[in-house]
């Protein structure tokens, strides 16, 4: 019962971090792309990545295919450590941690999918999977 609050908790968090990453990139837009400048990454990769992040928070909430869902957990811990790699990189570890506290959250709710969902991931370690009862 508490993996199952765990999941939840995590997941919406991270949902959560994630559609209001894609809210400012829409209503900060100039401040995003000089952001993006800044980090040497093109102004043109603004609207891939707003549609990437409301994608992969509806395939994780959905889960309309286990597979879908795996993918887009890894798609979000790939952005995750690269963004907090591109940070650390300009020398400016402090703006790294929204992404350090989304591998948190990722992580924790990816390890602890298979105790909420009815179908569960193939990809998770079998000792945090549903266990069979013996009863």
């Amino acid at each position: 019962m508490i993996e199952n609050y765990f999941y939840w908790i995590s997941t919406a968090l991270l949902c959560l971090l994630y559609v209001a990453s894609a809210v400012m990139y829409i209503t900060k837009r100039s401040w995003v792309r000089q952001a993006l400048a800044d980090l040497g990454y093109p102004e043109y990769l603004v609207p891939i990545l707003i549609a990437v992040k409301l994608l992969a928070v509806a395939a994780i909430l959905s889960r309309v295919s286990v597979r879908l869902s795996d993918l887009a957990y890894a798609g979000v811990f790939f952005h995750l450590l690269l963004s907090a790699s591109a940070h650390m990189n300009v020398r400016k570890a402090s703006a790294a941690t929204p992404a350090a506290v989304g591998l948190v959250l990722l992580i924790s709710s990816f390890a602890t999918q298979n105790a909420a969902r009815d179908i569960p991931s193939p990809n998770i370690p079998a000792a945090t999977a549903k266990q069979p009862s013996l009863d």
